[in-house]
């Protein structure tokens, strides 16, 4: 009887970003990405959003590494966080090596990680892990499908892919190399992206967009151009240059991870543009508008990233004027429209033209449509399968997508965050659950919970109600010095609002006056009972909900 083989599931089943699985093997892990999320527009004030590393704190000692898929931040933005908790090796391609370690220097942590290269077709061993890389093609360049060889047979996982028969690169999906190990060792579980499987048909190729972008800017001739893509994109980044060098123009690159990220390429081979058609931004002003494409970050609406900046004139580069065209070479990811709507608003208040996927092809998806997803599935052939990296209802629909190709329906599973499965001799049975919450960060502080959440939320939409209560407390007496004060943000204002402050007032001195006469002494008792008093006036006279704050002075501890 063969061992078996645990796999969790942290985060990516259920939301856009977060993505995060391990391979429980002979008692070591390894970690399939590990990935952040943007924060959605009901999650105020918050940066970003984690996976849960709960489970994997507790089994530190057990955690060998992170295979990196590719070099999205959905994959690879949390590395560096986990980082403070645990040394970890890191296995991909050496771009994606190349744009993690950006991020791990930004926390600090590059001794604390070692890192694994791999190239097209490798099969390495690490551990218990006996990995095998599938080039797949993707909008950021040398992304794999990475196969693990385990004791129970082996368990594909897809990666972010499309069926692109034209890439920039040349690098297709390896279509023959994965049908070949279908063919011969067989696929026991497959797991696979599920972004696109509500979209019908065949994604465009990459090449076909550098074509679409070719056109725009011929027809922008004499005006200044600005382009927001994804920095990752280096495909799209070289499809921009080779468009506007083409028409004479220079490129300046803006924005942090724009800057860095071409720089890498540039240095890998990856991207091709001469150092005569490459200026920094600080050199903008120095060219005509006619001369000069300005490539930048903001593509999702980013509120302190370059675009965003633009859009509210408090870009120290650049001001947007009329005549401007701005480019959106994307498109929004869910969560993200608003945001993105906002930054349009915003450009085009400030005399810009906006053009974007809406109204000309300048975009095209790196995820596999129905129609590739069935080309997939019609050659792994997968025993058992389980639809990752979706939201809930992509999920479901992969999961459909997969019968109608030939999967049974008790052999696909839906799994969501949290979830465990346990594949053995016997088959594919759901294990225990681990810790699979949202940890929000803002600023340089993580973790912040769920409750810190609601505070704000409620701050949000009812105010903060304060009452601030001083005691004099001489051995057996205890009275109150002067009368309770009652300070309010967004709650009640005007002369309505003076009253009700003053009739909260009475409430809180008679319920504390009624408290200190009984024998009530302690702090935390005097503030439960003056948050009691006040939430129900608050609640009985104006039916509102804001948070309630107690502030008692001079009792005891």
């Amino acid at each position: 009887m063969a061992q078996p083989v645990r796999v969790v599931f942290l985060g990516g089943l259920g939301e856009i970003g977060r993505n995060c699985a391990a391979i429980d093997i002979d008692g070591r892990i390894m970690l399939i990405d590990c990935g952040l999320m943007f924060p959605d527009n009901d999650m105020a004030g918050i940066d970003l959003v984690l996976p849960d590393f709960t489970w994997l704190r507790e089994n530190a000692h057990r955690v060998d590494g992170v295979v990196a898929t590719h070099g999205h931040e959905d994959h690879i933005g949390a590395i560096g966080w986990l980082l403070d908790e645990m040394p970890l090796k890191v296995i991909g391609s050496p771009l994606t090596i190349g744009l993690a370690k950006n991020r791990i220097e930004e926390r600090g942590h590059l001794k604390k990680a070692s890192f694994i290269e791999v190239s097209d077709g490798d099969r390495i061993q690490v551990g218990p892990f006996d990995m095998e890389f599938f080039p797949v093609t993707h909008s950021v360049p040398h992304g794999y499908a990475t196969a693990f060889h385990t004791p129970q047979g082996v368990i594909l996982h897809s990666g972010d892919f499309k069926l692109d028969m034209t890439p920039v690169d040349g690098r297709l999906t390896d279509l023959a190399g994965i049908g070949h190990l279908a063919t011969d060792d067989g696929i026991r579980l497959f797991l696979c992206d599920s972004t696109n499987a509500q979209s019908e048909g065949f994604s465009d190729s990459e090449t076909s967009i550098g074509q679409n972008l070719e056109d725009v800017v011929r027809a922008r001739a004499g005006r200044r151009l600005i382009v927001a893509c994804f920095a990752s994109h280096i495909h799209r980044v070289q499809q921009i240059a080779n468009a506007v060098i083409a028409e004479g123009r220079t490129v300046v690159t803006m924005g942090r991870s724009m800057n860095k990220n071409v720089a890498l390429a540039r240095q890998m081979g990856l991207l091709d543009i001469p150092d005569n058609k490459l200026a920094k931004i600080e050199d903008v002003d120095r060219f005509d508008d006619g001369d000069v494409c300005i490539i930048s970050t903001g593509s999702q609406g980013e509120p302190m990233a370059a675009l965003a900046r633009m859009s509210t004139g408090d870009n120290k580069f650049l001001q947007i004027k009329d005549g401007d065209c701005v480019i959106l070479s994307s498109h929004p990811i869910p969560g993200n429209e608003h945001s993105v709507n906002a930054v349009i608003e915003g450009l085009l208040r400030r005399g810009a033209e906006v053009v974007d996927s809406t109204t000309h092809r300048v975009h095209a998806t790196g995820h596999a449509k129905s129609e590739e997803l069935k080309v997939m599935h019609s050659i792994v052939k997968p025993e058992w399968f389980i639809p990752v990296h979706g939201e809930y209802r992509h999920l479901v629909e992969h999961a459909r997508l997969a019968t109608r190709v030939g999967t049974p329906p008790e052999r696909v599973v839906v799994c969501s965050d949290g979830d465990s499965v346990v594949l053995s001799d016997k088959g594919l049975k759901r294990g225990e659950s681990v810790p699979a919450e949202y940890v929000y960060v803002h600023g340089t502080v993580g973790d912040l919970g769920e409750g810190v959440l609601d505070e704000r939320r409620t701050l949000g939409t009812g105010g903060l109600v304060s009452a601030i209560v001083s005691l004099r407390i001489e051995g057996p007496h205890a009275s109150l010095v002067g009368i309770p004060e009652i300070v309010s943000r967004g709650w009640v204002s005007g002369d309505e609002g003076d009253q009700i402050h003053k009739d909260a007032v009475r409430s809180v001195t008679d319920a504390v006056e009624d408290a200190l006469a009984k024998g009530v002494r302690t702090r935390s008792d005097l503030e439960k009972l003056v948050r009691r008093t006040l939430g129900r006036f608050v609640s009985n006279r104006t039916r509102l909900r804001p948070a309630i704050v107690p502030v008692v002075l001079g009792a005891h501890e």
